[in-house]
């Protein structure tokens, strides 16, 4: 492996990077959207399935739209960002394993299954949306990831053509106003959610 990143890419990433509400009138391009991707969609999944689904909401129609299904506090969030993305994942996502995991028949592995897939799709996307983020935080943009939605309202909404895409949280995406943000919440030292063994 590489060198570990310096002190200022681990503040960007990490330790000075916090969740943000306020945005600054500042556009996200097509063009970073695309790289955020190319970025996230390195990090690794169970058998490279790569099941998340991404919802662009990028106008203000789709703001809007996505909005009306949010929880009150959350309106203004996803009405007053550059971007906002539904990270969804694909149930299904087994029928693409033969060309992304060619390597033997891992389609096999969970037809049949479908609590299964639910369970990996979840876990798996989960952890592309986890991706997503650091990806924009290293592109210099700042994230509002949040729940309170009603997640069958945006899947009807925006999934009606895909009804297995499962959204899973909401992220909005574009460069902060952190003028109004309280102190960080606390950040537990190892000892106390963690065991060496």
């Amino acid at each position: 492996m590489s060198d570990p990143l310096g002190a200022e890419a681990l503040d960007q990433i990490f330790r000075e990077a916090r969740t943000v509400n306020e945005w600054q009138d500042r556009e996200v391009s097509d063009a970073q959207i695309h790289e955020i991707w190319e970025l996230a969609k390195m990090g690794p999944t169970s058998a490279n399935q790569l099941p998340a689904r991404l919802v662009w909401c990028k106008s203000q129609e789709s703001r809007e739209r996505l909005a009306a299904h949010a929880a009150e506090g959350n309106r203004h969030k996803i009405l007053t960002a550059p971007v906002c993305v539904i990270v969804a994942m694909d149930e299904d996502f087994h029928e693409q394993l033969p060309w992304l995991f060619p390597h033997t028949d891992a389609k096999s592995w969970f037809e049949g299954d479908e609590e299964g897939r639910k369970v990996s799709a979840f876990r798996n996307g989960t952890l592309q949306g986890a991706y997503l983020i650091l990806a924009a935080r290293a592109l210099g943009l700042d994230c509002g990831p949040m729940s309170g939605f009603d997640n069958a309202a945006v899947d009807k909404d925006f999934f009606a053509d895909e009804p297995k895409w499962k959204s899973n949280f909401i992220c909005s995406i574009g460069y902060g106003d952190r003028t109004g943000l309280f102190p960080r919440s606390p950040r537990p030292d190892f000892d106390v959610f963690n065991r060496l063994l």
